[in-house]
């Protein structure tokens, strides 16, 4: 019996395994706690992270005039509004110190880009509201740069000559429009974040002038993969809560995929990105509804084309990527850049579902917080009579305003007339004759100072009925905390870009404000057309011949911006002189436009009356179109706000009742106005179906003004009408 085993004994191993499992437990509890202390701790931290500022965001139409009213960016006199794609926004972002009255505000308008007209009204009417909260430095103005909105918003002459004088209703929808989006973002402020992203853009731009960019150092050259700028800079914003607010993007890139045959309005590639973004984010709102707000701002983008397939002639189809941009049959008139779409309206979807799909990715993956003080220096300058510096020994000047024979031959992205080319490095003396007996021949002072350039306008020498182009210009930088934001005049090349962001990052670095993420935004506070490098002058194709100031515009930008940089820097931006202040001309009534008179129905019809009406059935990828008794559009843009021409409603059998599914901001519909005679006019709506659309019962409405006379002799009024027309059927496909 001794030898029998007690029940409650171990043997050797089994006490091993005992132990081993215990420490396993145990070891499991302690990883368990641990991992749940730190996830609780992380949550905590996430929900307890203070804000590091005050964030408003706000949205607001701007769109104006859609018929009649000449488009501002292609000069061609013949490209008129006739009426609309998509709506223009302006889209504000206020950042401002938690511990003081700070503040910056950055803009991004739908808008060819901001003239000083604009800027001072706007200037203005923020005085009038909020009296020295936003001033001239603090507040940036951007457009978009589309060449497919209204003109006629600015006060220099040149500008009049293809916009058919200063247009007013444009004019104050711009103005008005950015306004409004400032006072619901100043509305809307919270404690919030802000976080920076970039990376890079693959198959949405091509360099247009790369003979003029080969002129750059071969060396300078080499430092870079490209000859544009590829990278897109995100800021991301949420609010203490993580819950998100908006973003801005800025990439290179001219919003030219709508070419100048074109005659709807519309926000062009970067605007079909914004559309994108804040239908994801504002589910189930309709375009321009929602309080997410996605701006997608220009940057250097001033020899940098969406048309991705290059110049081609459109005669022969065979490539014109040559120095002057000209076709062996034809002429320069030929030569004109194509793609990536098989049409306008496809390049436009591309280049903006591009952009957007690579601003969503850096969206979502920022990280990077920006942190630090809010700054913002600015200056007027005479860059008519700057003098800069270039090394200890040798002293350049700008010029008065000129442009070149090139500027008329226009771009593969808009071509110009006659027989102008690219690269002219001497004038014509056709044409200088023809100047010279009706503008006056450039004086010898400034045919020198702006060599190569051969003057084809001399404008800072033409002074009737007022100046044709600014002297005073504004240079600013905002800085917001670790970004800073180079607000520049015009349209700066890929290479003077570089160049001038290098130079303020140096200046930044120099006086102790190291890794600062500088990023350009383009066609700011007022238009001076282009800024080249020196040598790119040297060629003299359209961005040169336009680089008003003559061949060191760029030297003299580079030395203002490391002044105001390095005015931030030390904390310095009180001693900046502010400079010569630009005038406001009185200009408000000088316009072309044809006079709103009354208007008719055809016979047996009245406004909104169907014409031609919409088939009984539909399937996706097809066109859905109807035609009503219309009038001119500018009658609603000069009497109505917060208007829209058309929606397209869906029935609901669980409601009884119609409900809007699209309006005339969503890029699948299409609004044409046509002129008749006797002053009558047709109105066209179309809807793109696309795939995945609900099927349903659908039909088009119709919103319009027209004027009438109520007795002879009198003023006359504008009435609203509307129309609506058959219902239809999209089946399943």
């Amino acid at each position: 019996m001794h030898g029998k085993r007690s029940r409650c004994s171990f043997s050797r191993l089994e006490v091993i395994l005992i132990v081993c499992l215990v420490l396993m437990i145990a070891l499991t509890v302690v990883l368990l706690v641990l991992h749940f202390l730190i996830k609780n701790n992380n949550d905590s931290n996430n929900r307890a992270e203070p804000a590091k500022y005050l964030v408003g965001v706000g949205r607001a139409d701007c769109t104006g005039p859609v018929a009649q009213v000449p488009l501002m960016g292609y000069a061609n006199p013949d490209q008129v509004g006739g009426g609309l794609l998509s709506r223009l926004y302006s889209r504000a972002f206020i950042v401002a110190d938690l511990k003081n009255s700070r503040r910056v505000v950055f803009v991004s308008a739908d808008i060819g880009m901001v003239s000083q007209r604009v800027r001072l009204e706007v200037l203005k009417q923020l005085q009038s509201r909020y009296g020295q909260l936003y001033r001239q430095d603090n507040v940036i103005l951007s457009g978009t740069h589309t060449h497919s909105g209204p003109g006629g918003y600015f006060q220099y002459t040149l500008f009049w000559i293809t916009s058919k004088g200063l247009v007013r209703p444009a004019l104050s929808s711009i103005v008005n429009g950015i306004v409004k989006s400032i006072g619901i973002a100043h509305e809307n402020m919270k404690r919030g974040r802000l976080f920076i992203n970039r990376g890079t853009v693959e198959n949405s731009q091509i360099n247009r002038s790369p003979f003029s960019y080969l002129a750059n150092p071969q060396s300078e050259r080499n430092r870079y993969s490209s000859n544009t700028d590829k990278e897109m800079v995100v800021l991301k914003m949420v609010d203490e809560d993580g819950s998100e607010l908006g973003l801005i993007s800025w990439f290179a890139v001219h919003p030219v995929s709508m070419n100048n045959s074109n005659h709807l309005v519309n926000s062009d590639n970067v605007g079909y990105a914004s559309y994108l973004f804040e239908q994801e984010k504002n589910r189930g709102m309709l375009p321009g509804e929602g309080s997410f707000v996605a701006a997608f701002a220009s940057s250097n983008l001033g020899d940098v084309s969406p048309n991705t397939r290059g110049p081609f002639c459109a005669n022969t189809g065979e490539s014109c990527d040559n120095p002057q941009s000209t076709c062996p049959v034809g002429g320069a008139a030929m030569c004109m850049a194509k793609g990536p779409g098989n049409d306008m309206f496809e390049s436009t979807r591309i280049i903006g579902q591009n952009i957007y799909l690579k601003a969503k990715e850096l969206y979502e993956k920022a990280s990077q917080e920006v942190t630090g003080p809010l700054s913002s220096a600015h200056q007027w300058v005479n860059m008519s009579n700057v003098s800069v510096e270039l090394n200890a020994t040798h002293t350049v000047k700008t010029c008065k305003p000129a442009l070149g024979h090139s500027f008329a031959a226009g771009t593969i992205d808009g071509v110009g007339a006659f027989n102008f080319t690219q690269g002219a490095v001497e004038g014509d003396p056709f044409w200088d004759q023809i100047r010279d007996q009706l503008l006056g021949e450039p004086s010898n002072e400034t045919k020198a100072c702006h060599k190569p350039k051969p003057i084809l306008f001399s404008t800072g020498e033409m002074t009737w009925p007022h100046p044709w182009h600014p002297d005073i210009v504004d240079v600013q930088i905002v800085a917001i905390g670790s970004l800073a934001i180079l607000a520049v005049p015009g349209e700066f090349t890929t290479m003077s870009g570089r160049r001038l962001r290098e130079a303020v990052k140096s200046e930044f670095d120099s006086h102790g404000t190291p890794k600062m993420n500088v990023v350009i935004a383009g066609l700011c506070n007022v238009y001076t057309h282009y800024i080249t490098t020196y040598e790119e002058y040297q060629v003299q194709r359209y961005e040169a011949a336009s680089t008003i100031y003559g061949p060191h515009t760029l030297s003299a930008y580079i030395q203002l911006y490391r002044g105001l940089a390095k005015a931030i820097a030390l904390n310095a931006t009180q001693e900046l002189p502010p400079g010569p202040e630009p005038p406001l001309f009185n200009v408000t009534s000088l316009t072309l436009l044809p006079l709103l008179s009354a208007e008719n129905a055809p016979a047996n019809k009245n406004f909104g009356d169907v014409l031609e009406e919409v088939r009984q059935e539909y399937r996706e990828r097809e066109v859905a179109e109807v035609t009503f008794v219309g009038a001119n559009p500018r009658n609603s843009a000069e009497n109505a706000t917060e208007h829209n021409f058309l929606t397209v409603e869906r029935y609901s059998s669980i409601s009884n009742s119609w409900h809007t599914v699209l309006n005339d901001a969503s890029w699948d519909t299409r609004f044409y106005w046509s002129k008749g005679s006797q002053g009558q006019s047709n109105v066209t709506i179309e809807w793109h179906i696309p795939a995945g659309t609900e099927p349903g019962l659908y039909r088009f409405r119709y919103f319009g003004h027209y004027k009438k006379r109520p007795f002879p002799f009198l003023k006359t009024i504008t009435v609203p009408f509307e129309g609506s027309s058959s219902a239809f059927q999209i089946t399943a496909p």
